[in-house]
């Protein structure tokens, strides 16, 4: 999301520092992608436990790098630790995300920023137990997707690195969000996909899992028709190559969305208000039974949606 907006705040000369946590494939994604950022803390884990001492860790090592630093504004999607620290330094801050029922996360985050920016889809009065009202709150039309992947064009070299036979179906799959507090029910579906998918010879999957433990897991299973990276790779460009996506999580299926591409959602949480509002407008399927999946070639794709990434800057800047 914020690859687009570091850009504009650079052309117009201000000076941009970016943070990060080491969680996941989080740092080779901004490597991919050219973002240069500190990183500071790492993820806590399942257990509650771990993510408190990691969250009393990052607090403390973004407190000491921003001291004195003299930092004019704060921006986050969903860092609850950067509104906190910003906070506690007396920074304005401004945050957006897009999935409402996080409730700790929300309940830290909000609270300590100067401004939260979220979609439409979201009905405002879920966000008022996070003491988040007008003109705290500002709204944006749209997927924040269309306004980061405004300027986006696939890469065919994307998949060099895959196999793939061009008569077969591509589908590209997302693992479910085993780490995060708000999905604490197991995904038994997500399994049945990935059995029927990776026994289908009309197909060529690729798997892109969150951590070291999905990918194994994937691999271990042994799926003729799957395929699973060592590494982060070019998500977005995959996702506009292919003729379906299947998605446990949040972000590709918005992406997938946002590109005009067949999305299904396995996600075993609450949906938000932007999954439901897809889902109503028929741009995302929810699914439940594997079988229920169309697999097959996808010649005609949804127009897509280009939003100006100005306006989303100006959303979280202007009278901070």
């Amino acid at each position: 999301m914020f690859r687009p907006l570091i850009k504009l705040l650079r052309e117009r000369g201000d000076e941009v520092e970016v943070t990060s946590r080491d969680y996941a494939q989080t740092v080779q994604l901004l490597e991919l992608h050219g973002v240069r950022a500190e990183v500071l803390g790492r993820h806590g884990g399942r257990s509650r436990l771990g993510k408190a001492r990691s969250l009393t860790s990052r607090l403390r090592e973004l407190r000491h790098w921003a001291r004195g630093r003299e930092f004019d504004v704060a921006l986050a999607h969903g860092s609850h630790e950067l509104t906190m620290t910003a906070r506690r330094l007396g920074i304005p801050s401004a945050t957006t995300f897009d999935y409402e029922f996080a409730w700790l996360q929300h309940q830290l985050g909000c609270r300590a920023a100067t401004r939260v920016v979220v979609p439409e889809a979201i009905p405002p009065d879920r966000l008022e137990r996070y003491g988040v009202r007008p003109p705290k709150l500002r709204q944006y039309p749209g997927l924040k997707e269309e306004y980061y992947l405004a300027d986006f064009e696939p890469d065919p070299e994307a998949l060099a690195q895959f196999s793939h036979d061009p008569a077969r179906a591509l589908v590209v799959v997302r693992t479910p969000p085993d780490v995060s507090l708000y999905h604490r029910r197991s995904n038994p579906l997500f399994p049945q996909v990935l059995q029927h998918i990776g026994r289908d010879e009309r197909v060529d999957a690729i798997v892109l899992p969150r951590t070291t433990e999905q990918r194994d897991f994937v691999r271990g299973l042994g799926l003729p028709s799957v395929q699973v990276p060592d590494q982060a790779v070019d998500g977005q460009s995959l996702i506009a190559l292919a003729d379906l996506v299947v998605s446990a999580g949040g972000t590709m299926n918005r992406e997938a969305v946002a590109l005009g591409v067949p999305v299904y959602t396995t996600y075993g949480g609450r949906l938000g208000g932007v999954d439901e509002m897809l889902i109503r407008e028929g741009r995302l399927i929810p699914l439940s039974d594997p079988r229920a999946l169309d697999l097959r070639k996808h010649e005609h794709r949804r127009e897509r949606v280009r939003r100006d990434p100005a306006e989303m800057l100006d959303l979280l800047l202007g009278g901070l």
